[in-house]
């Protein structure tokens, strides 16, 4: 999938499901879930064991019905893995110049991840899809709305302090998407196998935001 098709299908949906937990096999559920709720942008963070093998899994077994992203790649080398495994995104806590170069040479998106205007504005010029803006539940919607007054041209994506109370200031601040783990992803569901619960939260959170793009 070209990188353009891949950002597009992404910010239509406006959610992307960060995927964290000890044991890879059951996220293939979690995302049957999610994409039942609606949520098709699906980022298996590099924390989970044998993380490519779970994307090679996911890839194979939803295709294009997702957005397979991969999370927390700090290493180009770690970005080549996940793309061959079958991500079409990359996303990172930081911002490595190589590791965004890598993730072009395979016309795979990238979303590095940055807090401070300058390290948002570099992330930009290397080459950014959309600048993660990491870790927002220590800064919220205000400092969001606060990056872009200056910086209007750059995509924002906040991930951490996401929620169904703070997702909708977000995106009034602004963020074209919005990384949300355990409030949507919640541990307990996946312990439990509670898919239901995922599902429904998925439901939930692809409501709100078309609820708030057609105000």
């Amino acid at each position: 999938m070209a990188r353009e098709t891949t950002l597009q299908n992404i910010t239509n949906v406006g959610i992307v499901a960060v995927i964290r937990a000890d044991n890879g096999e059951i996220l293939a559920d979690v995302t049957e879930a999610l994409v039942a709720g609606g949520v098709t942008a699906i980022e298996v963070t590099f924390t989970v064991p044998k993380a490519h093998k779970v994307l090679e899994y996911v890839a194979d077994r939803f295709g294009d019905r997702i957005q397979l992203g991969a999370g927390t790649v700090l290493d180009a080398e770690t970005a080549r893995i996940a793309i061959l495994a079958g991500a079409e995104f990359i996303v990172s806590p930081i911002v490595d110049l190589p590791t965004i170069e890598m993730s072009h040479r395979y016309d795979k998106a990238m979303m590095p991840g940055a807090l401070t205007p300058t390290e948002v504005v570099r992330a930009w010029q290397a080459g950014a899809d959309v600048v993660k803006i990491f870790p927002s539940d220590l800064t919220g919607p205000g400092y969001l709305k606060a990056l872009k007054g200056p910086l209007p041209q750059i995509r924002m994506m906040p991930t951490g302090g996401v929620n169904l109370d703070t997702a909708e200031a977000f995106l009034k601040a602004g963020a074209c998407a919005l990384g949300v783990g355990g409030s949507l992803v919640e541990k307990s569901a996946i312990v439990s196998g509670n898919m239901d619960r995922i599902r429904d939260l998925a439901a939930q959170y692809v409501g709100l935001v078309q609820r708030f793009r057609s105000e």
